[in-house]
């Protein structure tokens, strides 16, 4: 007689859906899904959202596979050796086995200030908040923008393409990933948009207060709204449920994905450390990993040896606004190459990246099984070689 699996995802993200379809491949295996709200949030559109075009949730009957319980509640604790979470509102749920895809927000800002006057754009709830602070806010009132990734560079496009007066301040250079054609072409578009940025080590934010903005060399910005897209921060689950994490806090586990303490659980997306050389942050690299987690409890259950990630990153991509973009190719080391399209090309590229990463977990429901990605073989070998010999290595990035 068959006995039934039941495995429990935490976290409905990208990471958590691709997961929970992808073991809907066995009849024997029952799957939950336990996520803090009722709708998927394609994160990749929260910048739209505070600009207003774009609502930034699914309906999750249009991305979970039929048969996937989603629980609407929050975990407040993995017990590993009873095997059970506990959640906030509703008792307890039992696992055999565990995929720990609780995703990533802001980190506490550490800047004076911060916590009180700038307002994160990292969850939809924060989106939504930013969203009704400006809707109270004139047009032509300043607004800062601080982080120079692609968060911060579309949200600053974005506010500034309606015609608000916005400046990025990057506290570095501007989009760090970019090759430097490309950067010189997003410095364009940004001032084409009328945004002031701010590059380098004397654009570092030393204070916000509630009317401005302090930078490293003294400069004061008038800022009627500040928004933080900087920093980066998981929530402390695992931590808090004896589980060993990075420095970050995201859950350490081998190449298979699976817990350094425990063979029952595993980790996906943004909150998961395999080898201690976590991936880039992106949808993308949580849609594959969601899906390698699913694979490595599958092959537990059919009594097969798991494969381990391999995972390459063949392009990253910013809009700027609503009509233009850059689709930076890669190399499969996740270094840039001199090769981007722009403008209405790189614009498209972008928004069908956007889509693409939801129709995945679409196709992954109807198909289990059938979500495949570019691999590399070589470079993440290499690192931890490295890092098993002793040398100093980097964190995918």
């Amino acid at each position: 007689m068959s006995t039934n699996v039941d495995v429990v995802v935490v976290g409905g993200g990208y990471a958590g859906v691709m997961a929970a379809n992808r073991l809907t491949q066995r009849d024997d295996v029952t799957v939950t899904v336990i996520n803090p709200r009722p709708v998927f949030v394609p994160r990749l559109r929260l910048h739209q959202l505070v600009g207003g075009t774009h609502d930034a949730v699914v309906d999750y009957r249009e991305v979970l596979a039929d048969g996937v319980r989603l629980v609407v509640d929050s975990v407040t604790r993995i017990d590993v050796a009873g095997r059970s979470v506990t959640l906030a509102e509703d008792g307890s749920i039992g696992y055999d086995y565990l995929i720990y895809a609780v995703g990533s927000g802001s980190s506490g800002p550490r800047v004076p200030g911060a916590a009180e006057f700038a307002y994160p754009i990292a969850t939809l709830e924060a989106a939504q908040r930013v969203r009704s602070v400006l809707y109270d806010t004139p047009m032509t009132a300043p607004v800062t923008v601080v982080g120079g990734g692609p968060t911060g560079i579309e949200t600053a496009a974005e506010l500034a393409e309606q015609g608000r007066t916005v400046t990025l301040v990057c506290g570095g250079v501007l989009g760090p990933y970019l090759h430097p054609r490309a950067r010189r072409t997003a410095r364009k578009y940004l001032a084409g948009l009328g945004v002031t940025v701010l590059e380098g080590p004397d654009a570092l934010v030393a204070e916000v207060t509630e009317g401005a903005v302090e930078l490293g060399d003294g400069r004061m910005l008038a800022s009627r709204v500040t928004i933080w897209t900087a920093g980066f921060g998981v929530p402390d689950l695992a931590d808090r449920s004896g589980l060993r994490t990075d420095t970050a806090g995201r859950l350490l586990t081998d190449e298979t994905l699976t817990s350094v303490d425990d063979d029952r659980i595993l980790a996906a997306g943004d909150s998961s450390a395999p080898s201690g050389l976590p991936f880039r942050m992106s949808a993308y690299a949580a849609g594959c990993l969601g899906a390698q987690a699913a694979d490595t409890v599958l092959s537990r259950i059919a009594g097969e040896q798991p494969s381990t990630i391999d995972l390459s990153f063949p392009a990253m991509c910013i809009s700027f606004g609503r009509g233009t973009g850059i689709f930076q190719l890669g190399r499969k080391d996740d270094t840039a190459m001199r090769l981007y399209f722009s403008g209405v090309a790189g614009k498209k590229l972008k928004e069908f990246a956007c889509a693409a990463s939801v129709k995945h977990l679409v196709t992954e429901a109807q198909k289990p099984g059938s979500h495949t990605w570019p691999k590399d073989g070589k470079h993440r070998p290499q690192l931890l070689q490295a890092q098993r010999g002793g040398a100093a290595t980097a964190p995918v990035a």
